[in-house]
């Protein structure tokens, strides 16, 4: 497998190896000793899937600390724009994302680490989204950020246009500097607790950023 830093170092992009022949393709998807000598020990203790038609959008999401979660994503079936919010007080990257394109037919897997809000939308007629993650659900922990809060910027709309299938790795200092906030609510299918989530400066955050791994 393939492991790049993208322009937020702590989120990584992770390319399995295909091998393909007359009878299909065969690949790994996690190997625990080559993903800890890459990113560091992380104890996965669950793995979630959800499936999603186009235009659903969920997030951006997020567990106070001591519940945070840090998540290892793929898509298994379709695509979608998946997005990663840095929300550590005092990252040089603080309120910055990483928005990459992951699908079925790249097979990218995105890791991203604690103090990130997370969320993705469907660009697919239908998506099976797939994540381990390190923490288990805890509802009292459980935080958001609205999805279009003009401090981040992110293009909901992007799609291969925006996100090349060349292995562009994309920050929102790069190919989002010059794009302003999605479309209007009403053009994706949200949950009614994802519509009235605060804007980051009323979110309730406790992420410190640390240099220390």
């Amino acid at each position: 497998m393939n492991y790049t830093k993208t322009a937020i170092p702590d989120v990584w992009l992770i390319e399995p190896v295909v091998f393909k022949d007359a009878r299909g393709y065969f690949m790994e998807v996690f190997k625990q000793a080559e993903f800890e000598r890459h990113i560091g020990k992380i104890d996965f203790v669950q793995e979630n899937e959800s499936c999603s038609t186009k235009d659903v959008l969920r997030g951006l999401h997020y567990q106070l600390e001591p519940y945070c979660q840090a998540k290892l994503v793929r898509v298994i079936e379709g695509a979608v724009l998946d997005v990663a919010v840095d929300i550590r007080q005092g990252s040089p990257t603080f309120g910055q994302h990483v928005a990459i394109e992951l699908s079925a037919e790249n097979r990218r897997i995105l890791f991203v680490p604690h103090g990130f809000a997370h969320g993705f939308r469907v660009l697919s007629e239908k998506v099976i989204f797939t994540y381990k993650v390190d923490n288990l659900y805890t509802p009292a922990a459980e935080r958001g950020i609205y999805f279009d809060d003009p401090a981040f910027g992110i293009n909901w709309n992007a799609g291969a246009e925006s996100h090349p299938s060349n292995g562009d790795i994309s920050s929102n200092n790069q190919i989002n500097s010059n794009l302003t906030s999605s479309t209007p609510n009403s053009h994706f299918i949200m949950s009614d607790k994802d519509k009235i989530l605060p804007l980051l400066r009323h979110a309730e955050m406790n992420f410190t950023y640390s240099t220390q791994k």
